[in-house]
């Protein structure tokens, strides 16, 4: 029926046919279905507001004017298959994934279900290991270089396949990873661009510029105010810049950046200028430093807005079919919000549980095997670089990587060379034995060597990595306490992270001065998730760096510099299958008058000052080798005092906040009724190590200095 000349005209729906012909392939019912998602993620986020507002979540972060990109990614990238590590903004990308409106809110509110993190990290914090969306930290920058590591190891497992990890890996697989303006300013984020272009590794990288981070615009983060110009120089990587807020254009420019990606020619850097129209979150209020005018200017660029006028314009939608579309989203978040308000939370012992591995537990019995010795006697060196040989050959898992742990960078010249194989020729001979892709140097960058291998271990593999000197690790610090330690907590068991990281530790060096002698354990042991380990002897070594490997955790191993090559703890070799378990002291001696808990080089000092009390005074010592840092044998420590009533701590860490503090304390608050003196400390002084012997000698704890104070505790 006609409705006169005044009334409305609906446009005719355009056929899919030449909609996808006009559109890169996409068809009406994908626009539509992307307009949706879009909307989607917006109505999240306003709900989540809501919520916040009336003090029904804790927290939010939003992906405001962030969706068009997100959206036309999610249609090009393949669940399952491709490997996700995304940043807070994501919101629109993750739903597009394949996670509900339901599952984001339960987050948001805390759900015992939340299938991210189980309530245990902010929302927004995306995870889900079904669709390889890794758990995300709330770290700026650090997803960067785990991304690289996966996508290492995906090349990997293309060169060298690994049955095991057959349903991980795809042949043409690429790592997405993005971050916003402000991440370009964090060094891993270059860190990466180095080693993705050194590999040629698939990833993709979509920098989301939204031309701020919290209140600093993107000119005072970036020098020239844009990341695409800085990096078009890099080798191998394929630089793509557009507008962000327009889904076409996001959706051209991202399918050529993923084919570049996919055929193997290296990683893409995508450069999307969005917008942020929304405070960077409700713990902010950007009218504080942005502009009535670049606020409104910043509204017209609304992707939202943006993409339902070209459905309009297109004649691919009709005014009253948008509206019903908008209802219905709507009604879908609202439902979604009050099923996720209704879900249980969680129960309060449930903070203990995936602190480390439920299924592996390298304290248990299963990793005590005895040694079946061969061969003449080794150095700690030795027995050490046997057991990385012999796990090698057992598990094509293992990957290592480091400064200098190759024996060439350049293989062709294998041949012609000794090889180096590490400083201290720890890894010496694995790489001519079990090739490059397996044994490698890295740049110089800790951060890198770490994070890389957090992305590894979360594919699958398992990377033995060397720092240098423990003296230089902390560019790593970032991944070791954000990442490593936190990965299976944070996803509330969903991700592990077990790799090895071996670190050369400690003084007793002539010369080795600041920065060649340090300790500093305790930083370790003070990360819950991070097991930490310290033999004195090469048997111990050999037998806990087999059972850090075959864990499940990741492990700190420090290797005291001092005893690699001494002669009073060689061993002979122990067999292909010699364990020792995490958390197990070693009884260096036993005694009645005196008990001596101590690890790594004070050990010898130990025995020794031992002695000359034994000699000199009568006084028999029980000496403790604690081996395993984290956690460390309490019931030995337990049994020993109550035996004989009297303590001794020594470490080779400074004695203010150092190591033995703890066990100190704990000795004391525990244990008080079994004493007959107060526990003693014998440790480092409060002071650097210093280049000259003198100074060296007066500041590192010498036999004397434990002599003294057993003499002071036998007489109190």
């Amino acid at each position: 029926m006609d409705g006169g000349p005044n009334s409305p005209v609906e446009p005719a729906i355009r056929p899919d046919a030449e909609t996808a012909e006009r559109f890169h392939g996409l068809a009406r019912d994908d626009l539509v279905e992307a307009y949706r998602l879009m909307l989607l993620s917006r109505k999240v986020d306003d709900r989540e507001i809501q919520l916040k507002r009336q003090n029904k979540v804790f927290f939010q972060i939003n992906g405001v004017g962030h969706e068009a990109v997100l959206v036309a990614l999610a249609k090009l990238l393949r669940p399952g298959e491709d490997w996700y590590f995304p940043y807070y903004r994501d919101r629109a990308l993750v739903l597009a994934t394949g996670t509900t409106a339901f599952e984001q809110l339960m987050a948001s509110v805390g759900a015992a279900a939340d299938p991210a993190s189980g309530s245990r990290q902010m929302p927004s914090h995306w995870g889900q290991k079904k669709l390889n969306i890794v758990s995300q930290s709330s770290c700026v920058g650090t997803q960067f270089l785990p991304a690289v590591g996966a996508a290492i190891a995906g090349q990997y497992l293309n060169r060298s396949p690994i049955e095991s990890l057959a349903d991980t890996f795809a042949a043409d697989e690429i790592v997405f990873v993005s971050g916003g303006d402000g991440s370009t300013s964090e060094g891993e984020f270059w860190e990466s661009l180095n080693n993705a272009c050194l590999h040629k590794s698939p990833v993709l990288y979509l920098i989301e510029d939204n031309r701020y981070a919290i209140s600093v615009p993107v000119e005072r983060q970036t020098a020239g105010g844009s990341i695409s110009r800085l990096v078009r120089n890099f080798p191998s990587l394929f630089v793509t810049e557009f507008d962000g807020c327009d889904f076409i254009e996001s959706y051209k420019r991202l399918r050529d950046a993923i084919a570049y990606v996919r055929s193997g020619r290296g990683p893409v850097l995508a450069h999307a200028h969005v917008v942020r129209p929304y405070s960077h979150s409700l713990s902010d209020d950007e009218r504080l430093y942005k502009t009535e005018e670049e606020r409104a200017e910043e509204a017209k660029l609304d992707p939202i807005l943006r993409m339902r006028k070209f459905l309009l314009d297109e004649g691919l939608m009709a005014e009253p079919d948008l509206e019903a579309l908008e209802r219905s989203v709507h009604a879908e978040v609202v439902e979604a919000a009050d099923q996720a308000l209704s879900m249980q939370r969680p129960e309060k012992q449930s903070w203990s549980r995936h602190i480390y591995s439920s299924s592996v537990d390298p304290t248990s019995s299963a990793f005590h095997t005895e040694p079946v010795f061969t061969g003449k006697e080794g150095t700690m060196v030795d027995l050490l670089n046997a057991c990385l040989r012999d796990e090698m050959a057992r598990d094509p898992r293992i990957m290592i990587f480091g400064q200098d742990v190759a024996d060439v960078s350049r293989e062709e010249n294998l041949g012609k060379v000794k090889g180096k194989g590490g400083v201290f020729k720890v890894t010496f001979g694995l790489q001519r034995e079990f090739g490059g892709a397996r044994v490698w140097n890295t740049p110089l960058a800790e951060a890198s060597i770490v994070g890389m291998a957090v992305g590894a271990a979360l594919r699958g593999l398992k990377p033995v990595v060397e720092i240098q000197f423990l003296d230089y690790i902390w560019p790593a610090f970032m991944q070791l306490r954000n990442e490593v330690a936190t990965m299976r907590w944070r996803s509330n068991g969903a991700f592990g992270c077990p790799l090895v990281v071996r670190v050369p530790i400690g003084g007793y060096l002539t010369g080795g001065a600041i920065y060649h002698s340090q300790s500093g354990e305790v930083l370790f042991t003070h990360l819950p998730g991070l097991r930490v380990v310290m033999p004195s002897t090469a048997l111990d070594a050999n037998g806990l760096l087999r059972t850090a490997i075959r864990c499940d955790d990741p492990v700190m191993f420090l290797e005291h510099k001092h005893l690699y090559r001494q002669t009073y703890n060689k061993s002979p070799y122990p067999g292909p299958d010699f364990m020792i378990p995490f958390g197990k002291a070693r009884t260096v001696q036993s005694g009645t008058d005196l008990t001596i808990v101590t690890y790594g080089a004070l050990v010898n000092r130990s025995i020794r000052a031992a002695q000359k009390a034994e000699q000199q005074d009568g006084i028999s010592i029980e000496i403790l080798d604690l081996r395993s840092l984290s956690p460390y044998d309490w019931e030995a420590i337990s049994a020993s005092v109550e035996k004989t009533n009297r303590v001794l701590v020594a470490y080779e860490d400074t004695r203010s906040f150092g190591y033995g503090a703890e066990i100190a304390s704990r000795i004391s608050d525990e244990l008080f009724d079994f004493l007959d003196a107060p526990v003693r400390r014998i440790a480092a002084r409060d002071s650097w190590v210093a280049y000259n012997p003198i100074l060296e000698n007066a500041i590192l704890p010498q036999t004397d200095d434990i002599y003294a104070a057993i003499a002071e505790l036998a007489g109190y």
